[in-house]
């Protein structure tokens, strides 16, 4: 469904179930349906809102050549009141959408009750990996997406995916090429101006787990569970046979532990 937020734009989202709201953020260069695994499971004893955030998917760009992840939030920020959500969510992101996390942690905590980062990093980008993510997007700009998705694809999923689940990658192809090219490059340059949260992590007082796929090359377990012990209120789980993209390469394991996780709190 389609709503219309107060910065103006329209966001697609989905909104399953009842109960205590989880809001799952995607990763780049992807849309809502990264998480349609857990919206059919979660959404049987929660209420699971699943935006495409500004400029991929179905939602609206928004006039802005730069979509830092504080606009993300606030967006999501806008989706909920939008919705009429006041009680606390649970609020879940993979990758980017682990970034748009954070910053929404950092604007407006007193609207979670957990957080669950999934295959993400708390530090800002290296100079080098900033220069990357500003010609990602003039390229994006210039010649569409196709080309970024082909790279990343390998990156992005176990070997045991590639050959067990290649349905998966095939999926993630069809939702980068139906996102707006203007979004991707916006959400590039606006994930290389992202703040670094890493000596912040001590100050998320909320309940918090990390997940990451045990095969993830580019935010690796070691990495993940280092982010998770700065946390004080942190657990930590690693998902077999998966990549970067945990909840789509395995998600019967990752659901079982979002529900764990929810029911513990």
């Amino acid at each position: 469904m389609f709503t219309r937020i107060a910065s103006g734009i329209q966001l697609f989202h989905t909104d399953a179930g009842s109960g205590q709201p989880v809001v799952l953020l995607h990763g780049f260069p992807l849309h809502h349906a990264m998480w349609q695994d857990q919206v059919d499971v979660l959404g049987k004893r929660y209420r699971v809102i699943a935006p495409d955030l500004r400029g991929f998917g179905l939602s609206g760009v928004g006039d802005e050549a730069v979509a830092t992840m504080d606009r993300m939030a606030d967006d999501v920020v806008e989706l909920l009141d939008a919705l009429e959500v006041r009680e606390r969510i649970v609020l879940g992101g993979l990758s980017m959408g682990g970034y748009v996390a954070l910053a929404f942690w950092r604007k407006y905590a007193d609207r979670l009750r957990a957080l669950i980062f999934c295959d993400t990093r708390c530090t800002a980008d290296p100079p080098a990996m900033v220069r990357t993510r500003q010609e990602t997007a003039d390229r994006v700009l210039a010649e569409g997406i196709g080309w970024l998705i082909e790279g990343m694809t390998p990156k992005l999923l176990a070997p045991t995916t590639r050959e067990n689940r290649p349905h998966a990658a095939e999926a993630m192809r069809r939702m980068a090429l139906s996102c707006d090219p203007r979004g991707v490059a916006a959400a590039s340059r606006g994930m290389a101006e992202r703040s670094d949260f890493s000596e912040q992590l001590s100050h998320i007082t909320v309940p918090a787990m990390a997940v990451v796929g045990e095969h993830d090359t580019i935010t690796p377990p070691d990495e993940m569970a280092e982010l998770c012990r700065a946390m004080p209120h942190g657990r930590f789980v690693e998902i077999p046979e998966a990549g970067h993209m945990s909840p789509m390469e395995n998600p019967s394991e990752v659901n079982a532990a979002i529900l764990e996780f929810l029911g513990s709190l």
